[in-house]
């Protein structure tokens, strides 16, 4: 179903219809004869009232039987008993058909958006689309769905009083249409330009969102009274929502004002048919019933002419611009191997060999990496060294396949590493990110993602060893099976250093050949670092390992140092070597000697 859904072609209007007849085809087509209906239910609710009136009229005049106003007033009974169960029905199907979609159009989505190739995430345009596509999925697509129901049903409605107005006052249906043209013009318009100001301000939205959080969240609570920042930062939010409310509603105001004055001459056109239904009446022409039931009618198209179509007209042009916006998003390219199994057994790594790579970032001018080449060989230790920006993080992720845009090639095992697919690649590495997820669930949950292919006791136990893990799960009220945060009521939340030290036990946790630290320790202090990359390194005592840092007390626990400038290896060697070499690396050390003693 997935696949029928999300498939790389131009979105519009008529998927609206399309995506939920695929996911809920019996509750879409109920809903579509229910809307038929009551599109027609106007119309016989005006030739009903006439008839009703009529007859009433007729026995209160003596010259007719009680018995004649049975029938009217039966099917007006009808009418308002379907209406009634109607709006019953329709929340119903409403709520089916949101959880059908929620279950297979939001996870189709979902699914296209974990396939995305890595860059997109990091690049700003590409995720201003993601986050505009995926966000109210399911709302969204409903909400397009209703309005073309809603547009066929208005439709319907209007022409079969239309025409009821036609027979009786043949120029009443061209008056109608003449004003309604333009009418669905302006609001076409007004839909576009409304949901572009949407876009315009999404920007200041999302910044504004940002601080909300900042000024609301616990996580900052303790910043936020210490700093006393909290009346400073409520300026900068109301700042940036200001600047997205006037953009929108801006546009809002001025569309309201072209749409209301066209409303008007609707209305002016309907209060002279009224007048001129009149005539008929007084020569007797029109009954007293069919006059009213005109007069309802010409009301009725002033309320549909004026506000409905207005109103959907404009919520067709915000849906046809959603669908623009899923066009472009099911068009991002992907990463075939992103959602593949993870691999109990991946391949163990022998050797790396980067050989005259070069890269530069998606969008960008600069290299961060020119011809940089190195060898990794199995089972030693290496560090990248070097000052922030140098490229020591972008090393990590094209050795784990996040960017494939690199010049130059990198081998693996002797074969290119374009020839492997992205699961291959990160399953053949462990990686401990400077911002390391702080995952609020279980103490062994949090150990266990990082090799959720295998249940491993053994290996789970020996983690445990590693370390000092074993004494913070010994400290907890229920050992590992505590949740770990503040969003359980039993929940223990952690000091910074614990939860480094089960970011790194995830990685142990992990079959993988090389197993990498990027700088997670920046928030320590040089001694604390030193400390935890030389636990990190003798629980990694047999495999690959590389440190990547800017301080360079750990460094020295390293077989081999790489000291990165200008987007190369500057300098390779053991501590001691580069020292004797009297280069960058000693120069470094030497203003942080006083760090580490």
């Amino acid at each position: 179903m997935k696949e029928k859904i999300l498939t790389d072609k131009k979105y519009g209007l008529r998927d609206y219809l399309y995506i939920p007849f695929s996911i809920y085809p019996f509750g879409c087509l109920l809903k579509l004869l229910t809307k038929l209906v009551s599109a027609l239910l106007p119309a016989l609710q005006v030739l009903t009232m006439a008839a009703f009136i009529d007859r009433v009229t007729l026995v209160v005049q003596g010259k007719a039987g009680g018995t004649e106003v049975y029938v009217p007033l039966l099917l007006l009974a009808c009418i308002l008993a379907f209406t009634y169960l109607n709006g019953q029905l329709i929340a119903f199907l409403n709520l089916k058909t949101e959880l059908r979609l929620a279950g297979t159009y939001e996870t189709a989505l979902l699914d296209k958006r974990g396939k995305l190739e890595y860059w997109h995430i990091e690049n700003d345009d590409s995720w201003n689309v993601v986050d505009r596509t995926c966000k109210e999925t399911t709302e969204k697509l409903l909400r397009g769905f209703d309005s073309l129901l809603d547009m066929g049903e208005l439709l319907i409605r209007v022409l079969s009083l239309l025409i009821i107005l036609t027979l009786q006052v043949w120029w009443i249906g061209l008056a109608i249409l003449a004003v309604s043209i333009p009418l669905f013009r302006v609001s076409l318009k007004a839909g576009k330009e409304n949901y572009e100001a949407y876009r315009n301000a999404e920007k200041k939205t999302r910044e504004a969102e940002y601080l909300h959080k900042v000024l609301t969240e616990r996580e900052s609570a303790e910043e936020r009274t210490l700093f006393g920042y909290s009346d400073w930062l409520n300026k900068k939010w109301l700042e940036k929502y200001e600047t997205a409310r006037k953009i929108t509603m801006s546009v809002m105001l001025r569309n309201y004002i072209k749409m209301k004055g066209s409303s008007l001459i609707t209305v002016a056109i309907s209060l002279i048919i009224i007048l001129v239904l009149l005539y008929p009446l007084s020569q007797g022409k029109l009954t007293a019933g069919m006059f009213i039931a005109l007069v309802s009618a010409a009301l009725e198209l002033i309320q549909l002419m004026s506000w409905q179509l207005a109103r959907l007209t404009e919520q067709m042009a915000k849906n046809k611009a959603y669908m623009d916006d899923l066009t472009e998003f099911v068009g991002l390219s992907e990463d075939d191997g992103a959602l593949k199994e993870k691999n109990a057994s991946p391949d163990v790594v022998e050797e790396v060999e980067f050989r005259d790579v070069s890269f530069r970032y998606p969008g960008t001018d600069s290299y961060i990496l020119k011809h940089f080449s190195l060898r990794i060989e199995k089972g030693r230790h290496y560090a990248f060294v070097g000052i922030n920006g140098a490229g020591k993080t972008t090393i990590v992720k094209l050795l784990t396949g996040l960017y494939r845009g690199y010049e130059g090639d990198i081998f693996i095992n002797g074969r290119n590493s374009r020839e492997y697919d992205s699961r291959q690649l990160m399953d053949m590495f462990s990686v401990v990110y400077q911002d390391f997820a702080r995952y609020q669930i279980s103490f062994a949950d949090n150990i266990r993602l990082g090799n959720r292919a295998e249940m491993d006791e053994a290996r789970f136990s020996q983690v445990l060893s590693f370390n000092e893990i074993g004494e913070i799960a010994q400290a907890l009220p229920n050992g590992t099976d505590t949740c770990l945060g503040k969003i359980k009521k039993n929940g223990v939340d952690l000091s910074g250093g614990q939860w480094q030290k089960i970011a790194i036990g995830r990685a142990l946790y992990q079959r993988a050949s090389i197993r990498i630290m990027d700088e997670p320790t920046a928030a320590l202090d040089p001694v604390s670092e030193s400390n935890v990359y030389r636990i990190f390194g003798e629980a990694s005592r047999d495999v690959t390992t590389i440190f990547i840092t800017h301080r360079l007390g750990a460094a020295r626990l390293a077989d081999t140092i790489v000291v990165l400038d200008g987007g190369n290896a500057a300098e390779t060697g053991s501590h001691e070597e580069l020292m004797a070499k009297q280069g960058i690396y000693a120069e470094m050390f030497e203003a942080q000697r006083s760090w580490y003693q």
